[in-house]
């Protein structure tokens, strides 16, 4: 699933080329997609509507629409936004769940909405499982849809005291599953859990109540540092994804434990273990993290 990088990498590239952009005509291939409006209802409020601006509140996208609606965006484990540009020499876009699908001819058998621009160029949400959602919203909506999310892990209000508080406040919890909770904090998945426990030198299965309060403001900091080099690097899933330039960006190269399952830890050559922990695949390794 896309993560707080891969959304937030999404979101700066689409937001290059779309804003501006009237839509001339949407196309709805899966009505669950866009429920609970009607697909009638969800095209016909979309046509007409110019793009003003895209932003992003924890995993979710959201472009603002020339009235007071918006698109709000959750890609879920397999959604991708793959923007094709009418001239061919142009940046194409593509962002979320990596797979062939990103570089074939569009739409693909994935293609769930079609957004078709008076300039025509397209934008496509594929979506291989059908988990993924877009929703007309008002502002009303919007706040309904986002005001149980917690903190966003690169604001200012994320500070080392919010972080001790969560702690404090669920003690017989393991670090990763406050990590995963998004109405704790948002925008953090599987990926950088594992990534942001190892720099911290911590066990993803710790429960809270061990952790002294110096370990809470290095596991904080660890995370902000892994969420950022994630997006400078355009994020974990956006490996298919190329730049105007043609050239990759991608986190891959740079993950210490996701992934590594018994190959050596790059610090001390330990294997890398992994373990089922809140179902998920959990990766760390047992020497260097406690």
């Amino acid at each position: 699933m896309p993560e707080l990088p891969e959304v937030e990498t999404l979101k700066r590239e689409l937001g290059r080329v779309i804003v501006g952009l009237r839509i001339k005509k949407v196309k709805v291939l899966w009505p669950k997609t866009v429920a609970p409006l009607s697909v009638k209802v969800f095209e016909k409020e979309i046509v007409g509507k110019v793009i003003k601006s895209v932003s992003r509140q924890a995993k979710i996208l959201i472009i603002d629409l020339t009235d007071t609606t918006a698109l709000a965006i959750h890609l879920k484990l397999t959604g991708q936004l793959i923007f094709i540009p009418r001239v061919v020499l142009g940046q194409v876009v593509t962002g979320g769940h990596p797979n062939d699908q990103m570089t074939e001819k569009q739409p693909s058998k994935y293609t769930r909405i079609i957004f078709e621009f008076t300039d025509g160029s397209h934008l496509y949400f594929n979506d291989l499982r059908k988990f993924g959602w877009v929703r007309l919203v008002d502002d009303t909506q919007l706040k309904n849809l986002t005001q149980n999310l917690g903190f966003e892990p690169l604001s200012k209000l994320f500070t080392d005291q919010a972080m001790i508080d969560i702690f404090k406040h669920y003690p017989n919890r393991t670090i990763k599953q406050i990590l995963l909770d998004q109405t704790l904090i948002t925008g953090i998945g599987n990926i950088y859990a594992d990534e942001s426990c190892f720099l911290a030198k911590l066990l993803p299965t710790r429960k809270a109540q061990t952790l002294k309060p110096v370990q809470i403001k290095k596991l904080r900091e660890k995370i902000i540092a892994v969420l950022k080099l994630s997006i400078q690097k355009k994020g974990t899933s956006s490996r298919d994804y190329r730049r105007s330039d043609g050239s990759l960006g991608g986190f891959v190269p740079y993950l210490k434990v996701y992934g590594r399952a018994g190959q050596p830890c790059q610090v001390c050559d330990h294997p890398i273990q992994k373990i089922k922990h809140l179902g998920r695949g959990t990766h760390y390794c047992s020497k260097c993290q406690k």
